[in-house]
């Protein structure tokens, strides 16, 4: 199997299933730092990235793993946020 390069923005998954993004790459440091899908920050020595056995894989759909907020977390909006607009940016727009 050929070794993949890391690249920043290329998505990739472990053999346990953990997807990943590389988000830079520090030749001076020797490390790719990569973000899970969950947020999670790590870092990872360029002399190991050989042994990872990675996939290369699209970008997830569904982007908001990386966004750490509950659904629930929205019950604290107050009614001056829902009204005049506000759930629709267009409705600020002149009709005429």
């Amino acid at each position: 199997m050929a070794v993949l390069s890391p690249v920043i923005g290329q998505w990739f998954r472990r053999p346990s299933g953990v997807v990943f993004e590389v988000v830079a790459i520090d030749d001076d440091a020797g490390t790719v730092e990569i973000q899970q899908f969950d947020g999670t920050i790590d870092e990872i020595d360029l002399e190991n990235w050989p042994e990872l056995s990675l996939t290369e894989v699209s970008a997830p759909e569904d982007w908001s793993g990386s966004v750490d907020m509950d659904p629930e977390e929205n019950h604290d909006r107050t009614e001056v946020d829902n009204h005049n607009g506000y759930q629709d940016p267009l409705a600020f727009l002149d009709s005429t």
